[in-house]
């Protein structure tokens, strides 16, 4: 059965915490925070834009159950029927629901259902660094601090190269710029020849989840099966990337994350790389050391971008009506 599990708190001021569905990210509701409790009133749940379920003096510390229509989320697998028993399949053109899990709340600011990273000071200079750089790749920053201008930053780019290849090549200038052009060439000439790849397979897999996390989210080492059947250490598993859930473009996820990465690590520090982003839970697995397929073969390109993609709306804003699409639509 769809729900939320909510736990109130009650401040002075008022406040909205959004409550999004697990599987697409789109925002179904908001829960409020009213001020003091009333006996009878104790809360209310928003859904959607106007409509207004009251909860229950029963429901003001437990569940919340509610549903969100089909056609905001692209996961066939979790189609499920409205938990409401009296749903009049008559009324409504949209029968089909998804399902939307647990979501717990312990305060209105405080979520604890997914793995968090914590930025440091490294951290944001880190991002510093790589916004300035995608800055001025692109000719334009946004007004916005921190991550959410980064990823403004990144739909800029996705809309301003007429394809695919052209915004994969600009995502490897930018990292490319990232360091030392002699410290890319002594790496692939030096370290990655040595023990037949597998020693900077290791570095380069170690140094990812150590110093992306700002980037991508909660990281860790673990072991890949290779071709030829040996098993090492080169594996960074991102638990659910960052970037993919805060732009919400599969398009965005291949074409400047992906594509550009693979290419960048094989072809300027000589490590093979394939990354296996997984589009139903935001999860990324790297295999350093792995060949990645031909583009014809890989799985990946074919997904459809997620229903709640806002690269075709900005598209649409500024094109015409037949380049309006998500350029992975």
């Amino acid at each position: 059965m769809p729900f939320f599990e909510t736990l109130d708190y009650w401040g002075i001021q008022r406040k909205r915490k959004k409550i999004k569905c697990k599987d697409c990210g789109y925002v179904v509701g908001y829960v409020y925070d009213d001020g003091p409790p009333l006996t009878d009133s104790p809360g209310q749940f928003h859904f959607g834009p106007s409509q207004v379920i009251p909860r229950a003096p029963s429901q003001a510390v437990g569940v919340v159950r509610f549903w969100h229509s089909s056609r905001a989320c692209k996961f066939e697998e979790h189609r499920l029927l409205p938990f409401n028993p009296n749903f009049n399949r008559s009324s409504s053109r949209n029968t089909r629901t998804r399902r939307v899990d647990i979501l717990t709340i312990k305060t209105a600011n405080e979520v604890v259902d997914k793995p968090e990273y914590k930025p440091g000071i490294f951290d944001h200079l880190l991002l510093t660094l790589f916004r300035n750089k995608m800055v001025e790749e692109v000719g334009w920053d946004s007004d916005k601090p921190g991550y959410d201008g980064l990823i403004e930053v990144a739909n800029q780019l996705m809309m301003k190269a007429p394809n695919n290849a052209e915004t994969a090549e600009a995502s490897v200038r930018i990292l490319r710029s990232l360091f030392p052009p002699f410290l890319l060439e002594l790496f692939k000439m030096l370290v990655a020849p040595l023990g037949r790849g597998k020693l900077a397979a290791i570095m380069v897999a170690r140094v990812t989840a150590l110093s992306c996390q700002w980037l991508m989210g909660s990281c860790k080492v673990n072991s890949v099966d290779l071709p030829n059947g040996s098993t090492w250490e080169t594996g960074v598993l991102v638990e659910k990337c960052k970037y993919l859930e805060e732009s919400k473009c599969v398009g965005i996820c291949i074409n400047t994350c992906k594509l550009p990465t693979q290419s960048f690590i094989n072809d300027y520090m000589g490590v093979p790389l394939v990354m296996e982003p997984d589009f139903s839970d935001y999860s990324c697995q790297f295999k350093f050391g792995v060949l990645p397929p031909i583009n014809a073969e890989d799985k990946t390109l074919c997904e459809p971008c997620l229903a709640i993609c806002p690269t075709a709306t900005r598209r649409k804003e500024l094109k015409t009506a037949n380049e309006m699409q998500c350029p992975k639509l």
